[in-house]
Formats: structure tokens, C-alpha cells, sequence
């Protein structure tokens, strides 16, 4: 959802109830702090609503819930809840974040913070709260120590804390060992390049070396035929000297 459907159920909200102030429990509390988010991490089509000062009417957002013609009109709904619906930590209403101005006609939305969000999605630990602290993780929106710090100020049994606790490790271990890939890509990529280069090279070498010894054997061919040896050569340009004179030439001449 945008924060501009945030808006509109807001809007609607304070119609039917009388109510200026809702607090804003689930994942769209996160328009709070983020408003530009992108749609992917806000699939939900509910916004989670308790009636601020007038909790009694909370129920009345049933007009505007789940399969309701507003719902079906505009494909996203209020869902009416109390306090008790989510998981959160101790103080968790002195964190409540301001949602951004918007054409609300001046009924506020109180949203959480997003690290109380985030225990609450791991104390819930279903599949989807589980995708969505693991992009809340990714996207570097909550930090690790202060998770740790806020679910021990959380009343579960020990068993659920350690469960969550070894999530929030999962989910940061993930992003660690992405970082570290990342970080490797460039040296896993550039070495077979190099390396590519260097063999390219030394074919490079390979070839013109095996050129010149073409070249240096073509010319040995073409001369081999119409040259003869010294020896033999020299040998007939003597007898032709000997012919033209009529005498041999180790015939000493003071005979």
C-alpha cells in the first residue's frame, strides 16, 4: 500500500467513529518513519487500526474491513484491533512515530516504531512476518543491538525469546554473508579475466612465432631449387675454365 491509501482508510476511520487519533500497529506503520517505501515491502491490503481515544468504536471500522464494499471498491480495507493483538515491548507507545501529514482531514495516524514492528512480526512468526523482518533486516531498517536490547524488554516465555532471538541472528547472518559475496564478486570476476588476458597473449606469441617459421621455411622452398650447393658449383665453374682453356688447371704453368 501507499501511503496515500494509508490516508484514505485513515480518512474514512475518523468518518465513522468520530475519532481524530488512530494508532497504526501493523506493517503500514512503517509509512511513520519510511513513507516512500517501496510497494513490495507493504503487500499487506489491511491496515491494522485501534481508535485512539474513543476505543470502543474500533469495532465500527468494520464498515470499511475485510470484504466490505469499501474493500471491494478499493482493494485495501482498515482491520479493527486492540493492544493486546500484537507483541510489543515495554514503552512502546512512547515511541509511536507521526505519520506524515496527508489528506487525512486532520485525523492523525500513530505509527510504530519500526523495532517494535519488528518484534512484534517476530513474536507473531508467521510465514509472512517472517519475510517481512527479513526485508526489514536487508534493507537496513532495524539495527541488531537494538532488536536484542527491545525483546529483552518483551514479556514472552523464554522459549518464544530464544526462538525470536535466533531468528534476529539468522536474519543478520544473511545479510553478512551477502555483504561478503558482494565484497568477493569483483576479485572472483576480475582473475579469470586476467587470466583470459595472459592467455590470449601467449597465443598471440605462439602465432606470430609460428608465422615467421612459416615465412623463414617458404623461403628456404623457393630458393632450395634454383641453388645448388657450393662445392658442386664451384666444381662445374672450373671445369668450365679448364674447357675454355683447354688445359687443366693444375697444370703449372713453368712446364
Amino acid at each position: 500500500m501507499k501511503k496515500q491509501q494509508v490516508d484514505h482508510v485513515l480518512r474514512a476511520a475518523g468518518r465513522i467513529t468520530g475519532d481524530k487519533r488512530f494508532i497504526i500497529i501493523g506493517s503500514q506503520s512503517l509509512h511513520g518513519k519510511y513513507p516512500d517505501l517501496p510497494d513490495e515491502i507493504l503487500r499487506s491490503a489491511e491496515v491494522d487500526l485501534i481508535a485512539g481515544k474513543k476505543s470502543s468504536r474500533t469495532e465500527w471500522l468494520n464498515v470499511i474491513g475485510y470484504l466490505s464494499p469499501f474493500h471491494e471498491t478499493f482493494g485495501y480495507y482498515a482491520d479493527p484491533v486492540d493492544a493486546s493483538t500484537a507483541t510489543l515491548p515495554k514503552g512502546w507507545k512512547g515511541r509511536l512515530v507521526n505519520l506524515p501529514p496527508g489528506e487525512t482531514e486532520g485525523v492523525r495516524g500513530l505509527c510504530l516504531e519500526p523495532h517494535d514492528l519488528a518484534i512484534a512480526k517476530y513474536a507473531a512468526a508467521r510465514e509472512k512476518d517472517l519475510i517481512f523482518t527479513r526485508e526489514l533486516v536487508r534493507r537496513d531498517i532495524v539495527a541488531e543491538e537494538r532488536l536484542l536490547l527491545l525483546l529483552e524488554q518483551t514479556q514472552v516465555d523464554e522459549e518464544v525469546r530464544d526462538r525470536i532471538r535466533n531468528q534476529i541472528a539468522t536474519d543478520f547472518q544473511a545479510v553478512r554473508d551477502r555483504d561478503s559475496i558482494r565484497e568477493r564478486e569483483p576479485a572472483i570476476t576480475q582473475r579469470p579475466v586476467a587470466a583470459l588476458h595472459g592467455a590470449d597473449e601467449l597465443e598471440a606469441i605462439k602465432a606470430r612465432g609460428r608465422e615467421e617459421w612459416l615465412k623463414l621455411r617458404q623461403q628456404a622452398h623457393t630458393q632450395s631449387p634454383t641453388r645448388k650447393p657450393t662445392r658442386t658449383r664451384d666444381l662445374e665453374s672450373r671445369k668450365g675454365l679448364e674447357r675454355d682453356s683447354d688445359k687443366s688447371l693444375d697444370d703449372d704453368d713453368s712446364e
